[in-house]
């Protein structure tokens, strides 16, 4: 068990956590939530020793083994990929170096025997026969094949080193478990390996994810961060967003009686409390459920933007012919004899392990960069707002949030333009920030708003939620939802493709494979594994 008692953080004046008393008991997975500058990571660095609180103190049952999933990539590159893995358990890695030290000893003595004989029972104990393939099978779970485990970190990429001290955090079944951000960089797959690993999980694990779908599938409680306080809900991040809802609503209601209140409360509680993303949490979660009360939920001070495409005009049923596209960058065909017809009202997730050859598809159907054969026309009666992957050269501009989202609106009115970035959260002075000096969450709400003001029937996003909070994701997923017109986009949010997506296409080494149907359904169907199969290993 690990639990905080008065913990209290200030960086001069201002208070991130003033007097936080919460406890994380085994069997259980906490989402830690919070806006954007909460102190989602800054309280895993208090729970994990690496930051010390101004008062207050963290308490963990003794002996229990604490991992934290490593945050500075490069630090093990003159490790070999299996002993870093090793590493995440401390005193296993020390003894396995203390013994092959002892036995490479030339004058190996009857000292050195009695130690060397202490380290073997100590090494079985903490199952250390299995160390290698325990290490192993962590390790090809998350995507990281046996070809790689004796090679040099330093000879790994990005996305795989993030993999092998994923691998690292989990090795060992530490007690308590802290993971900042795991899925970033894991494909599908993993991911599900990962979902898995944690719901069969009897430790404590704490959790912070822009992932809504694997929040979802993984709390069994959400510790919301609001007000320099830590909440603790029970349920999935559905239940935690539904319950602030709520009460915002009963809060705003103030002439309703309490007990059409409290009937809304008993609905809202019906509803979810079979929901269980662990089973044998659900007793137990159905019970607390049971004993909330109308004083229990409490609206959050969250503000979410308020994203919304109005298509200026209907286009006609025919908007997008492709025919033979291809297209070669830098020696490799990421686009290959490409033919597709999209009609209106589709709503198209790309997927496919080639990032390149989604992001070059987009930027030849806009118009940036031209194909090496083939042709696409749009239906002439289509516009089209286009949400690139790499957004800077939009900002390398020294003007003003106003100025710059004046340069895409009909209405050159300032009090509209200042209305319409409101909406976005660029309030007050924040509207006369200089575009060039705007965070990445911030520049991907801007471009949101150029495409908003377009009026398009057509948007093309390319990894849209990129950089963006849980609120803003929300905002942005039924924003796309509630529009009337045609998407192609890519984003590996499942949650986001799930509820968007109306269509999948999916580009592999040899064609596509194009199902009109939702995202779970295509990721389950046998055709389409088996056609994945072929595809990939012709």
């Amino acid at each position: 068990m690990i639990s905080t008692s008065g913990v209290t953080l200030r960086y001069g004046k201002r208070a991130l956590f003033e007097d936080v008393t919460i406890k994380f008991t085994p069997g259980n997975c906490y989402g830690l939530i919070g806006a954007n500058g909460a102190g989602k990571s800054t309280f895993l660095k208090i729970l994990s020793g690496e930051i010390e609180p101004n008062k207050g103190e963290v308490i963990i049952t003794p002996g229990a083994r604490l991992a934290v999933l490593k945050q500075n990539h490069n630090e093990y590159d003159e490790c070999e990929v299996l002993k870093t893995v090793m590493m995440g358990h401390a005193r296993l890695f020390e003894i396995m170096e203390e013994k092959d030290a002892l036995y490479m000893k030339a004058d190996f003595s009857e000292e050195d025997g009695i130690r060397a004989s202490e380290l073997e029972g100590e090494f079985a104990e903490i199952n250390g026969w299995q160390a290698e393939s325990d290490a192993a099978e962590l390790l090809t779970g998350l995507g990281i094949m046996k070809d790689l485990h004796d090679k040099m970190m330093k000879d790994l990429s990005g996305p795989e080193k993030v993999r092998v001290l994923l691998a690292q955090a989990l090795f060992g079944s530490p007690d308590i478990l802290l993971l900042d951000e795991p899925t970033n960089h894991l494909d599908i797959e993993s991911i599900r390996w990962l979902e898995n690993f944690i719901l069969n999980y009897e430790h404590t694990v704490i959790v912070v994810s822009h992932d809504r779908y694997f929040l979802n599938k993984v709390c069994t409680h959400i510790a919301d961060i609001d007000f320099g306080k830590i909440q603790l809900y029970v349920g999935n991040y559905d239940f935690w967003y539904e319950s602030s809802q709520l009460a915002l609503q009963l809060s705003r209601d103030q002439n309703k009686k309490v007990d059409e209140k409290r009937k809304e409360l008993e609905k809202f509680i019906a509803r979810f409390s079979s929901n269980a993303s662990k089973a044998k949490q659900a007793t137990s979660r159905k019970k607390q459920l049971e004993k909330l009360t109308l004083e229990d939920i409490k609206p959050s001070s969250r503000k979410y933007p308020y994203i919304n495409f109005k298509p200026e005009r209907e286009a006609g049923t025919q908007m997008l012919t492709i025919e033979g596209l291809s297209k070669t960058i830098d020696g490799e065909k990421v686009l290959d004899n490409l033919n597709l017809t999209i009609n209106t009202g589709d709503k198209i997730a790309f997927v496919g392990t080639n990032e390149l050859a989604k992001t070059t598809l987009f930027r030849i159907l806009m118009g940036e960069i031209e194909a090496d054969q083939g042709t696409y026309s749009w239906g002439i009666t289509t516009s089209q707002a286009y949400f690139p992957k790499d957004n800077s050269s939009y900002f390398n501009v020294d003007l003003t949030l106003v100025d710059w989202l004046r340069q895409y609106s009909k209405d050159q009115d300032e009090t509209f333009v200042r209305g319409f970035l409101g909406r976005m959260l660029f309030s007050g002075e924040e509207a006369l920030k200089k575009a060039s000096v705007l965070s990445g969450g911030e520049k991907v709400r801007c471009m949101l708003s150029k495409m908003m003001l377009s009026g398009a029937n057509v948007l093309i996003l390319d990894e849209p939620t990129n950089h963006l909070d849980l609120e803003s994701i929300t905002a942005l997923n039924n924003g796309m939802i509630d529009f009337k017109g045609t998407i192609l986009f890519v984003s590996h949010d499942h949650q986001f493709v799930q509820t968007i997506a109306n269509r999948i296409i999916e580009i592999t080494p040899n064609g596509i494979i194009d199902k009109r149907m939702e995202y779970d359904e295509y990721l389950e169907d046998a055709d389409v594994k088996k056609k994945r199969e072929a595809m990939h290993s012709a």
